[in-house]
């Protein structure tokens, strides 16, 4: 049976992982979230050059995903901290949904999907709250949905 590898052998002990004796290379992650608007928050966004009273709703996202991601040992408790050499976020309007792509990059011993993937939340988060301002007074809500690593890669050279 296959064990959780941040658990200490035979316990329920959490433990990060030993990645000492790991080479390291280079490796690289693409996480994707979504948000969802309903229909008149959306036509107010772009309606209004994607701003509201605190900013521009894609700007400030992208800025706080890419914090998120350089932050993402201090957030998830197991997760080595990393130094990344690359981190970039897309966010593009489809119909009533805002896709936020994430990618991450560095030369280490271990992957970078989790900063990828908290890049892309981070980044849902803050559009969440860039928006939720324009339901005041509505039943309706804001989703966020699909949180999701898409991809990553080892490379040697």
């Amino acid at each position: 049976m296959k064990r959780l590898t941040h658990l200490r052998p035979d316990t329920d002990i959490p433990d990060m992982v030993n990645i000492t004796n790991k080479p390291s290379i280079m490796r690289s992650a693409h996480a994707q979230a979504r948000v969802t608007l309903p229909p008149d928050a959306m036509h107010y966004l772009i309606e209004n050059g994607m701003t509201t009273k605190k900013g521009s709703v894609i700007q400030v996202s992208i800025l706080a995903g890419i914090m998120g991601a350089k932050r993402t040992g201090e957030l998830i408790p197991l997760c080595h901290t990393l130094s990344l050499t690359g981190c970039s976020i897309d966010i593009q309007q489809e119909g009533n949904d805002f896709v936020i792509d994430c990618l991450t990059s560095t030369h280490a011993q271990t992957g970078v999907e989790m900063e990828a993937l908290t890049g892309a939340g981070i980044a849902a988060l803050t559009l969440y709250d860039m928006c939720k301002s324009l339901l005041k007074g509505t039943n309706e809500s804001i989703q966020i949905r699909e949180i999701i690593l898409l991809e990553k890669i080892k490379s040697m050279s």
